[in-house]
């Protein structure tokens, strides 16, 4: 059976302040989940966190890039470093983020290694580039474009390592029925799954289709990215993003399950999740909930 590790991956580098003066507040979520004592409930050892730059947009505007992009380009090494070591150990890191640019910790960590997947369950693509956009800026909503080699060369090209992931070992999965993305991903070679779609066939057969392309001979393996957002806001209010038309717990549990009990799955960070947002601690109990029956089952 092998080790879960809890890793602490605090960022929130990566998205735009929910308020002029505020910072984004999901860099509270490993704390919040860890307050539902999820090491002891996952049987996971401790990992530690990766402790990030400090979020400052300064006096960022469109048409200047990827605002803090130096901070995550100095973070993404580090957290990358952590990831790698316990994937060649053997281990199973489950990295609690921050938001969803940690994606490219896990992504840089595993290109350094080989060839990976990565299985993406988020409520939009983060597919935002500047052959799809006006400008770029929060890296949070642009991490799939920035890890398949779309984007500025600071947050691209790290090591020299451009793309991080191949479009073709990427699937995407509980994007909403209306998202505009859809089309692109599908020219860009990127399958993926909506909500819709995943109801009508059933998460444990979307997941199982999927795996016929993440389980083949020619990856090393792949990753998980989980992003909160997924869910429905009527269970999952507290992400800076609710879209309705989202997938429900009872949806989203066996979709994970199904990935991660693949022996050639090698990680998951969960991201997005906003305490300031959850004041009762509802969500991060079902988050929590979520991430050990998936774990422990699996």
């Amino acid at each position: 059976m092998r080790r879960l590790v809890l890793l602490d991956a605090p960022s929130n580098l990566g998205l735009r302040p929910p308020a002029e003066g505020v910072v984004p507040g999901c860099y509270k979520l490993a704390g919040a989940l860890r307050e539902q004592r999820l090491l002891a409930r996952l049987g996971a050892a401790e990992g530690g966190v990766v402790v990030p730059p400090r979020y400052d947009r300064g006096n960022w505007k469109p048409g200047d890039g990827v605002f803090n992009a130096a901070a995550i380009a100095a973070y993404t090494p580090r957290l990358a470093d952590r990831v790698e070591g316990h994937v060649r150990a053997g281990e199973f890191p489950v990295v609690l983020g921050g938001d969803c640019s940690i994606q490219l910790g896990a992504s840089l960590a595993l290109r350094r290694m080989g060839r990976y997947g990565i299985a993406v369950i988020d409520g939009s693509a983060d597919f935002r580039h500047l052959g799809n956009a006006p400008h770029v800026g929060a890296a949070g909503g642009e991490e799939l474009a920035l890890g398949t080699g779309r984007g500025q060369a600071d947050l691209t090209d790290l090591e020299g390592l451009r793309p991080y992931l191949r479009e073709s070992d990427v699937r995407v999965f509980g994007i909403r029925d209306y998202d505009p993305e859809r089309a692109e991903l599908a020219a860009a070679g990127i399958a993926s799954s909506t909500v819709g779609e995943i109801r009508e066939r059933g998460p444990e057969e979307a997941a199982a289709d999927a795996l016929h392309v993440l389980e083949t001979p020619e990856l090393d393996g792949f990753w998980v990215h989980l992003d909160a957002d997924v869910l429905d806001p009527v269970v999952m209010p507290a992400v800076d993003s609710p879209d309705d038309g989202g997938l429900l717990p009872g949806e989203l549990e066996p979709l994970l399950r199904t990935l991660v009990a693949s022996d050639r799955c090698v990680g998951l960070n969960l991201t997005i999740y906003d305490p300031d947002l959850d004041p009762d601690g509802t969500c991060a109990a079902l988050l929590a909930d979520l991430l050990v029956s998936a774990l422990t089952r699996a």
